[in-house]
């Protein structure tokens, strides 16, 4: 099953009561779990009456499952974005502390409004914010935040300083970590900041151990038919297997 674009997403659990968005959801997840199931049961010629799955306890119940599982992420992703994940937002020097200690992980930015280079720093991480949602990134001009760039030890701009629950774990100062060129990519600061763990890596699907190439529907897929293969092809080899 193809992920849903997280903007689309968000966008639609905004515009549709939840009750409505989730019973969508339940239609178009059991539409497509029946189509792929149908055509991939034709496929290996086994003759599986698709329509039974439907009222399979197992397949009922990953898919209760799979829509509590959206319902909480859509719910997440709402109060997160309300505290300001999901963008490279500015705050004031006044701010600050309450952000970084209330925040599992920050990524702050020290600028410098006339500083080219910090300008193409935000631009990395403003899409690198909208990436990694359950971490915050912020921006705090330093000349307009003389305590905190003392306090911090703050001597060249950009500087990016990566906070952990609190405390100062690292920190980037001018683009010495990126090549010390102006065009480095995206994908070298994203690198920098996996290093330093204040941005998650990419969740892997449960099954993942079994073939980290299947998609969700793959794996669900697989299950449902493991169990009816279990019942009605016991005697026989499954592919599956």
């Amino acid at each position: 099953m193809e992920h849903m674009d997280p903007d689309k997403f968000k966008s639609r659990m905004h515009s549709l009561a939840y009750g409505q968005a989730m019973a969508a959801a339940a239609r178009d997840y059991q539409k497509e779990m029946l189509s792929e199931s149908r055509a991939s049961a034709q496929s290996q010629g086994r003759g599986l009456d698709v329509d039974d799955l439907l009222d399979d306890p197992e397949l009922e119940r990953l898919h209760a499952e799979r829509l509590a599982a959206m319902q909480r992420e859509a719910e997440k992703r709402v109060q997160l974005q309300r505290k300001g994940h999901g963008e490279l937002q500015e705050v004031e020097e006044g701010d600050f502390l309450e952000i970084v200690t209330q925040t599992q992980r920050v990524v702050c930015h020290f600028y410098h409004q006339d500083f080219e280079r910090c300008k193409v720093l935000d631009k990395h991480l403003q899409v690198l914010a909208r990436k990694h949602f359950d971490t915050r990134f912020i921006k705090l001009s330093a000349p307009d935040a003389p305590f905190f760039t003392v306090k911090l030890n703050v001597k060249v701009l950009p500087c990016v300083i990566m906070f952990s629950t609190g405390v100062a774990v690292d920190r980037v100062a001018g683009f010495n970590d990126f090549g010390a060129k102006d065009d480095f990519t995206t994908d070298s600061v994203e690198r920098r900041l996996l290093k330093s763990g204040v941005v998650a890596p990419p969740k892997q699907n449960e099954d993942d151990s079994d073939n980290d190439s299947m998609t969700p529907m793959e794996h669900l897929r697989q299950k449902v038919y493991r169990s009816q293969l279990g019942h009605d092809f016991a005697d026989e080899d499954s592919d599956f297997d």
